[in-house]
């Protein structure tokens, strides 16, 4: 039997071998991983190696990984994540390191709260680097799994090792083109009238945050959509309307009118959520301070 000499193994190794398996391609682990291909392929041939195992298999357009491969996840995790924590307790300085951080957020709080983080760190000379995901409704191992490291979401996922904290409450609104139409003035008229909906990747509605309603007496949307981004192209100009929160007026929904719903409903609530494994990274820590302070003034 080949004897494994585990010390050719070292944390960018296993990160390149995460990476892979959570994307199961080299073209798109070296896209996440701002490096080139080739220097994928190299780090890959290099654990094959040292496993003596393929690791993975082509499939398709993508790469399957092998038996082997899925049992090495969870170690692999566990090692990158002891490997973390050894850097929590040091001095952190922001203006002295390269602060690379992946987030998933749809497009309201991603548009409200990074734009005004990313031009504030730049001012002061810090080296920020921000990826996007979509969170639609959000799975708890994103987190686990490290491909992102903080969530922004109304719907934030549960878990013993996941940690959340509330940083914004806003009521739901009906938005609306003023020029085509009044806003609904019961719960009637706004059941009956048509609607614009966002669907996530996963199938679930952005309806999902009305709560305390009984949505199925509100018609089926007219207009199914993949973000909101998309939703003032459809607004404008028609009788459709879209029930969101009252902070996209300052996000996707700026240039729509909006009107307050016609009866009850609970408001809704912006978490941060992220992994135990981040609680105590200084950077991370840093990081969660500014993202509060901006939230902290667009709720006043």
């Amino acid at each position: 039997m080949r004897k494994i000499d585990f010390t050719e193994l070292d944390g960018k190794v296993l990160r390149v071998f995460l990476t892979i398996l959570q994307e199961s391609s080299v073209s798109k682990a070296a896209d996440r991983l701002g490096v080139t291909q080739s220097a994928i392929s190299h780090t890959l041939s290099k654990l094959r190696q040292i496993l003596g195992d393929p690791l993975f298999v082509r499939s398709g357009q993508g790469l399957t990984p092998t038996e082997r491969a899925l049992a090495l996840k969870d170690p692999a995790q566990l090692v990158l994540d002891g490997m973390r924590a050894l850097t929590q307790e040091r001095p952190f300085d922001p203006l002295s390191e390269q602060i690379n951080i992946q987030i998933a957020a749809n497009d309201m709080p991603r548009e409200l709260i990074f734009p005004d983080l990313l031009r504030s760190v730049r001012a002061e000379n810090v080296r920020l680097r921000l990826e996007f995901i979509s969170s639609g409704v959000p799975d708890p191992e994103l987190l686990r799994s490290d491909r992102c490291q903080m969530m922004l979401t109304p719907l934030p996922p549960d878990g013993p090792d996941i940690f959340q904290k509330r940083l914004l409450t806003s009521p739901l609104m009906i938005f609306f083109d003023a020029s085509r139409r009044d806003p609904p003035d019961s719960w009637e008229t706004y059941c009956q009238s048509e609607h614009v909906d966002v669907r996530f990747a996963d199938g679930r509605s952005a309806r999902s945050v009305m709560r305390g309603v009984d949505q199925s007496q509100i018609n089926p949307a007219t207009v199914t959509l993949p973000h909101f981004n998309a939703i003032p192209s459809f607004v404008k100009g028609s009788d459709l309307i879209s029930t969101d929160t009252a902070l996209m007026k300052k996000g996707p929904l700026a240039g729509l009118d909006c009107a307050e719903l016609p009866f009850d409903c609970e408001p809704v609530n912006i978490y941060m959520v992220w992994h135990q494994r981040s609680a105590n990274d200084p950077a991370h820590r840093w990081l969660r301070t500014r993202v509060e302070a901006i939230a902290a003034n667009l709720q006043a």
